[in-house]
């Protein structure tokens, strides 16, 4: 990958080695065991920066073509999927997902319980294309571990990074199971996305893993992100952790005998992909684009501009404090399929109003900000991703380089 002048960028490069010393910190601290770095400005990389190790047992170092578990950061591809054939004229983002998914009619949402017993209400409407994108649909997550719904979740085997059925069998079971609150009224972190890359295969009578391999990451290039890692690359996947108890790192999947190295039953679009920074890049840049990389247009402007807009009302901690992350949901909006930055100051961090974002379990990140035509992308493999206020650390290390 070529690398411009960060002062032709707008970036001091005295400032940008600061990211250099961060990450090389980190990973000498044996608190992470490799991280890479990518910021970009104005369509260009201004720095590339790996360190570290990809896998502690093999010895295989950190470097640019890494392949790692983005997870979550899968849920921003999938969102774009769907809005695809929303610009086909195929659904409106406030029509009921019932249309294309009968499953969800007649919803039931706990009002309470106890003892493993569950009290519900009826839901007061349909959840909408536009509940999904936004997490306000009243769907949950098993891990939560918060409420009821969610032991239920894990009791009827909700999982879409394990379950040995299919992706619509999976959603069936969500469906039968009740919302956790009325749909559109708070924002809960869940496996609305999954039940997106559904609706994307149901609507396009296409597989969603064919799908999106055809129609987003071929177009875009993206010859390295995909739901598995196939024989010939493994050698590039990097292991995933924990920390352990002693202060070092436990292994959890193993990159060559873990569940990446062989095709999923499903095709996770909440959080199943395998991806590389450049590969990652590449998204980056068709959104800052305004939906266009190297001549081939995925969605237009307009698409783009709503994608990125807040659509909730008013930011994350006013419609149900998120237990999502690290970080505070203050000054912090939803978009469809992203975070949304309102408000810096409310959200106590460097950035811009409209920057945009997300990041996956295993402590991967990115964010887009169009004010400063600029993106940034994190790679480690440490789960939970709560674990280090790296994402944070990083931001401000990234804007503080920014000297035009």
């Amino acid at each position: 990958m070529e690398i411009a002048d960060p002062k032709a960028l707008g970036l001091c490069p005295q400032r940008l080695r600061r990211v250099v010393d961060w990450a090389d910190r980190w990973a000498e601290s044996g608190r992470l065991p490799g991280v890479g770095v990518l910021v970009a400005r104005r369509g260009q990389v201004a720095l590339q920066h790996t360190t570290g190790l990809a896998d502690l047992a093999r010895g295989t170092p950190m470097a640019a073509d890494t392949l790692v578990r983005i997870y979550s950061m899968t849920k921003p591809l999938t969102s774009l999927a769907l809005m695809m054939l929303y610009e086909e004229g195929r659904f409106q983002l406030d029509e009921p997902i019932t249309r294309f998914l009968p499953c969800f009619r007649d919803m039931r949402v706990m009002a309470g319980g106890a003892r493993g017993r569950i009290e519900t209400v009826p839901a007061m409407r349909d959840i909408t294309f536009r509940d999904l994108l936004t997490h306000t649909s009243g769907l949950t997550y098993g891990f939560m571990q918060a409420t009821l719904v969610d032991a239920a979740y894990r009791d009827q085997g909700v999982d879409f990074q394990t379950a040995e059925a299919s992706l619509g069998e999976v959603v069936e079971r969500a469906a039968r199971l009740p919302l956790i609150a009325q749909p559109g009224t708070a924002w809960n972190y869940s496996i609305a996305t999954d039940v997106v890359g559904h609706l994307v295969a149901v609507i396009s009578g296409q597989e969603f893993g064919d799908f999106l391999r055809q129609r987003v990451l071929a177009p875009l290039g993206m010859h390295e992100t995909d739901f598995h890692v196939p024989p010939e690359k493994l050698p590039r996947f990097a292991a995933n952790y924990i920390p352990s108890p002693e202060g070092g790192l436990t292994l959890i999947d193993d990159p060559v005998a873990g569940r990446f190295s062989k095709p999923p039953a499903i095709c996770s679009g909440g959080g199943g992909l395998v991806s590389t920074m450049g590969d990652y890049w590449r998204f980056c840049q068709l959104m800052l684009n305004k939906g266009v990389l190297d001549g081939t247009r995925l969605l237009g402007r307009k698409t783009v501009e709503l994608m990125t807009s807040n659509h909730l009302k008013g930011d994350m901690a006013a419609m149900g404090q998120a237990r999502w992350s690290e970080s505070t949901a203050e000054g912090v909006g939803f978009g469809l399929g992203f975070s949304v930055t309102l408000d810096p100051a409310r959200a106590q961090i460097l950035g811009s109003a409209g920057e945009y974002a997300w990041g996956g379990a295993a402590s991967t990140a990115f964010w887009i900000d169009p004010a400063e035509e600029m993106a940034v992308i994190l790679f480690t493999q440490l789960t939970p991703s709560s674990t280090y206020p790296i994402r944070r650390e990083l931001r401000v290390l990234t804007y503080q380089a920014v000297v035009d």
